[in-house]
């Protein structure tokens, strides 16, 4: 019966568990499980991408500079390039649209994410433009094996983007709502979706490189 109070009387308070659901566990490691969930599901992501990008490589040079086109012919290379400068900025307003949520800058924060949201779909709407222009010149998935891969590649990333931009448009409302603040769990949503938008970004440069320059 001693051995029983004494347990009692030693162990630390449990925590309420409104306060858990408010706040959110905290791992050994320090990282909160939602910001540990994310990057597990970007490593899946990035093994995902990288079987994408080896395949494309594979074929790149497997099948000899003579029998692959130019993508500098075959592609709209600035127009891309333009797209690609809005994604970078559109990671660019997020950071600062972050930044303000957390000191507080409610306002700031909101256009933050709004800016971030434009941007997003304005790559959306450029890419579907150069679909439409690629399939006006005869480039379509089945012609051969560059346009396969690069519809296959560069369709799956801009479904990863049309992802990002709902969930960013879903915490602009929100935002405006007065919904987000300083405290790690009233924001903890705008970082989570900034960790997914930024490996976006990064995946798309890479893509970029890799398929209009290479």
């Amino acid at each position: 019966m001693s051995q029983t109070a004494s347990h009692s009387h030693n162990d630390p308070p449990a925590a309420p568990e409104e306060d858990i659901i408010a706040h959110g566990t905290v791992l050994q490691t320090g990282i909160h499980n939602g910001k540990m969930a994310m990057w597990l599901f970007l490593g899946s992501e990035i093994m995902f991408f990288t079987g994408l990008i080896g395949a494309y490589i594979v074929e790149r040079f497997g099948q000899g500079v003579d029998n692959w086109p130019d993508p500098a012919q075959a592609l709209n290379v600035p127009l891309t390039a333009a797209n690609t400068f809005l994604l970078i900025c559109s990671s660019v307003t997020l950071v600062w649209g972050l930044q303000n949520i957390q000191l507080g800058n409610r306002s700031k924060g909101s256009w933050g994410l709004l800016l971030t949201t434009l941007l997003g779909a304005m790559f959306v709407g450029v890419q579907i433009y150069e679909y439409v222009e690629l399939y006006a010149t005869g480039l379509t998935p089945d012609v051969n094996i560059f346009g396969s891969c690069f519809y296959l590649m560069t369709s799956f990333h801009g479904l990863h983007v049309f992802l990002g931009v709902v969930a960013l448009a879903v915490l602009t409302v929100m935002s405006f709502k007065g919904k987000f603040g300083p405290e790690y769990h009233q924001h903890a949503a705008v970082e989570l979706v900034g960790l997914y938008w930024h490996f976006v970004d990064l995946v798309w440069i890479i893509l970029f490189a890799i398929v209009y320059l290479m």
